[in-house]
């Protein structure tokens, strides 16, 4: 987008943002003279509600308004580094990725693996991969305590923390430290993202490419906003910190279960400064369940209010009057409960009571009502610069509710245990565990039936009063519906997420010969394979995989046959036209691969983790287009997508570059979209410079077809080891194939 369209855009969301600000004080104040005077208390408690949305949002908006885009600078030399990842009960293959991605970074550095389950297999692992093991014979202080532990045995000026389950990128080290060249830097923290993307915070759209992540916002706006008033804080993974600093304010705190939050309150408090920097260097397993999210937002809440207890934020000496009001909205957000439950009882109330929190809803009302609500969620849109996604931010509200309330009651006691979040589950999540949300569901059925009749037999309401709680009734109704329904018809079926990936690969045949087909969905595990050759059920294969780093050989067990789906965005005349050629119809599997030993896995584990590889070859994107933004972009040339891509619709391809003596088979995939209508994507393995004709054979569930293609835009993606290349080509299909 155009630096001018950008200007405009902020200007506009200014605007709208001071709409609100400004506009919700007089809705407010109009609205005292509204109570009703027979149901003091049930007035006051919903006005208190609305007046509290009203400051956490002045309180977010003033922690977003600016955005900081630290530029990161080439690390000092000679630095001495240690990196520590505590573990307590993860599994040997969890930590291995961990591991072999943490001894590959490129600054130098020692690796610590911190057990506090003090397990001999863990001994093993950190002796197998060269890194230094260290167990504690107690758990105290969970931790804060294993890391203070670690402290005390080493040397180094900084210390990089990640979580067992956070595999960092090479160029971690390197894109961090330098910000340290500041000596008052104590820490610079980055994303916490996540490769999983099934898991229970993660939303992807079925036909599209866009992905919702519960946390997005934290991380792509809110992080940035505090940053700019130097209180970002501390994320318990994925940072590096000043071991000066540590040593100052007596390392990392205990006596809260959020070490992260109170360290960083106490780095504060000391005058030091904190980086973010808003790029994505590590990955990390979200949970997978609802019980494993609540969880750890529950430990999330208890832990910002034990940090408040203990530390104080609005008369904390030693921090500015920035940080108080950014650390203050951190633990007031947990509040959200309370008002959010205050929400969802209060139409229910007055439709089984006939009991009103205002006098009369007319069109008085009404003229104040719908502007400022607008205002509410268009405010909030355009300051989540496109990561707020309302609808599906008021679902998990409402998966939250009881839990932060819950958080803000027992947070104030003084022993709370630390929980280690469990991240995986084989397990459906059971009914007990959205109880909450059933309660609201059937209570808003409940309403909506027995108050339709009161008002049909006794005009309990007003045509007006009746009509409005109806509607909000309704609104809760769906929105709890559609956290129980997600919530329980989640399936848990693998013990490793599988990367979306499409991948080149030659399976062996009988007679020694070799067929090109595709491995999809793959993991260390596993992966789908797609095939024209029949294999039956229970068959071993051997074949190589292609990877940036070069063939990975590799053998696997069939396990079953899959049902292939034939997707929308294929075109008729291809449809028809492979179901025509059944001999060559499309045949997919369900393959398990058979390691020797753990090192012959560590080739596609390399590949897979640590980067964000399926993000950028996928081309998913987390953002949407605010109202403004979408206006302004009416008037000008916005990004040329290519065709949308879902399983199923990449092919395997034989290339080689026009106009060439040499003819070296080249290897890559090939999205199978409306390839007349918009650029496809390309995955290769080397470069290939831009404008090149290339000339491609394709194989899979089509007939095997001679196009040429031009390279439109080419782009480097960085692999945890080695690149990977996609381009956009535009193809121009020979012998009259119609694509």
């Amino acid at each position: 987008m155009a630096a001018g369209s950008k200007r405009i855009i902020t200007r506009l969301r200014a605007i709208v943002v001071l709409l609100f600000i400004f506009y919700a004080p007089y809705y407010l104040i109009w609205r005292l003279g509204t109570f009703n005077p027979e149901a003091p208390f049930f007035s006051w408690l919903l006005w208190g509600a609305e007046v509290f949305g009203y400051l956490t949002a002045l309180l977010h908006i003033f922690m977003v308004s600016r955005l900081t885009s630290p530029v990161a600078t080439a690390p000092p030399k000679g630095l001495t580094v240690d990196v520590l990842i505590p573990t307590y009960n993860e599994s040997v293959n969890l930590l291995r990725h961990t591991l072999l991605a943490a001894t590959r970074m490129e600054y130098p550095h020692q690796t610590w693996l911190l057990d506090d389950g003090n397990r001999p297999e863990m001994a093993t692992l950190a002796r197998e991969l060269g890194c230094h093991y260290l167990a504690r014979t107690e758990n105290k202080d969970a931790k804060a305590g294993n890391l203070n532990n670690a402290l005390a045995h080493s040397k180094a000026d900084f210390v990089a923390v990640f979580d067992a389950d956070h595999v960092p990128n090479r160029v971690f080290l390197n894109k961090t430290l330098g910000f340290f060249r500041d000596e008052n830097v104590a820490f610079v923290q980055t994303p916490q993202d996540f490769y999983n993307l099934d898991s229970y915070q993660h939303r992807r759209h079925k036909r599209t490419s866009y992905i919702w992540t519960e946390q997005s916002l934290f991380f792509r706006v809110i992080q940035r906003g505090k940053d700019r008033w130097n209180a970002a804080y501390f994320c318990g993974s994925c940072a590096v910190l000043r071991r000066r600093a540590l040593d100052g304010i007596g390392g990392f705190a205990t006596g809260t279960v959020t070490e992260d939050l109170h360290t960083s309150i106490r780095l504060h408090k000391k005058g030091y400064r904190a980086v973010y920097l808003p790029e994505s260097l590590a990955f990390g397993l979200a949970p997978d369940s609802v019980r494993a999210f609540l969880l750890q937002r529950l430990r999330w809440g208890q832990g910002a209010m034990q940090v408040w207890r203990k530390e104080g934020i609005l008369f904390a000496r030693g921090l500015t009057v920035p940080q108080r009001l950014n650390y203050l909205a951190s633990v007031l957000t947990y509040f959200d409960g309370w008002q959010k439950a205050v929400f969802y009882l209060a139409p229910a109330v007055v439709l089984l009571t006939g009991v009103m929190p205002i006098n009369a809803i007319g069109q008085d009302f009404l003229l104040r009502f719908i502007p400022f609500y607008l205002l509410v969620f268009w405010s909030y849109e355009e300051a989540a610069r496109g990561y707020g996604g309302t609808l599906l931010t008021e679902q998990y509200n409402m998966a939250r509710f009881a839990t932060f309330a819950r958080a803000t009651i027992g947070g104030f006691g003084r022993r709370l245990k630390f929980t280690v979040t469990q991240k995986t589950s084989m397990e459906r999540d059971k009914p007990r565990t959205v109880i909450p949300q059933l309660f609201v569901l059937l209570l808003s059925v409940t309403a909506i039936a027995v108050g339709t009749a009161l008002w049909l037999s006794r005009s309990h309401l007003t045509p007006g009063a009746f009509w409005a709680n109806i509607i909000w009734a309704g609104i809760n109704l769906g929105l709890a519906g559609a956290v129980v329904r997600f919530t329980l018809a989640r399936k848990h079926r693998r013990r490793e997420y599988r990367f979306p990936i499409p991948l080149p690969v030659f399976i062996g045949k009988q007679d020694g010969d070799r067929v090109l087909g595709l491995v999809e969905d793959i993991s260390a595990d596993g992966c789908r394979l797609i095939s024209e050759v029949p294999i039956a059920a229970g068959k071993t294969v051997k074949g190589e995989i292609f990877l940036p780093s070069g063939r990975m050989p590799f053998t696997a067990g069939i396990s079953r046959q899959l049902e292939p789906a034939m997707t929308s965005r294929v075109t008729r005349d291809a449809f028809r036209e492979a179901q025509q050629r059944t001999s060559r119809r499309k045949l997919e599997y369900g393959m398990a691969f058979r390691w020797e030993s753990p090192h012959d896995a560590v080739q596609i584990e390399n590949f897979l983790y640590g980067s964000d590889l399926q993000w950028r070859v996928l081309d998913l994107h987390e953002g949407v287009t605010t109202p403004i933004a979408w206006a302004v972009g009416l008037f000008g040339r916005g990004r040329v997508r290519v065709s949308e891509i879902s399983s199923g619709e990449w092919l395997p391809v034989i290339y080689h570059q026009t106009g060439k003596g040499e003819r070296e088979d080249k290897f890559g995939v090939l999205s199978r979209t409306d390839w007349s209508q918009k650029p496809a994507r390309l995955i290769l393995f080397e470069s290939v410079p831009e404008g090149a004709r290339l000339e491609f054979y394709i194989f899979g569930h089509m007939p095997r077809d001679r196009v040429q293609g031009r390279i439109a835009e080419l782009e480097k993606l960085q692999a945890t080891v080695e690149e990977i290349y996609v381009a956009k080509v535009m193809l121009q299909p020979d012998r009259g194939f119609d694509g």
